[in-house]
């Protein structure tokens, strides 16, 4: 009986100075509470995503070539000359399609007048 009501007492007391209930996430936001968005640069970052796709496959393509070089695969003088095509045309065909929907894009833009 003892231990019964010790324990309803250790439920009062930690029940009611709680900081927060069992089982429930934080209501605490990240960072401060009256900030504007953070502006994003959409240009910097696509650009960096080009460059990581671009290695991503020009790697993938050096190993490859690499291995059918090791067997014995370049036996005609034409493979070797369409190696650069394939490791660098995917790539810049990939930036100018970038370069060419952002101009597209800008073509929606609302110019601004200036006031009269």
């Amino acid at each position: 009986m003892r231990n019964v009501r010790r324990i309803s007492e250790l439920n009062y007391i930690t029940m009611g100075t709680a900081a927060m209930p069992p089982f429930s996430a934080t209501r605490r936001t990240i960072g401060p509470q009256n900030a504007e968005p953070t502006p994003i640069n959409w240009r910097r970052g696509m650009f960096r995503v080009w460059i990581l796709m671009s290695v991503a496959w020009i790697m993938g393509w050096i190993i490859y070539l690499i291995l059918v070089g090791l067997q014995g695969g370049f036996k005609v003088t034409g493979d070797v000359l369409a190696v650069p095509v394939l490791l660098f045309g995917p790539p810049v065909a990939l930036l100018l399609f970038g370069f060419a929907t952002g101009w597209a894009f800008r073509g929606f833009k609302v110019e601004e007048s200036p006031p009269s």
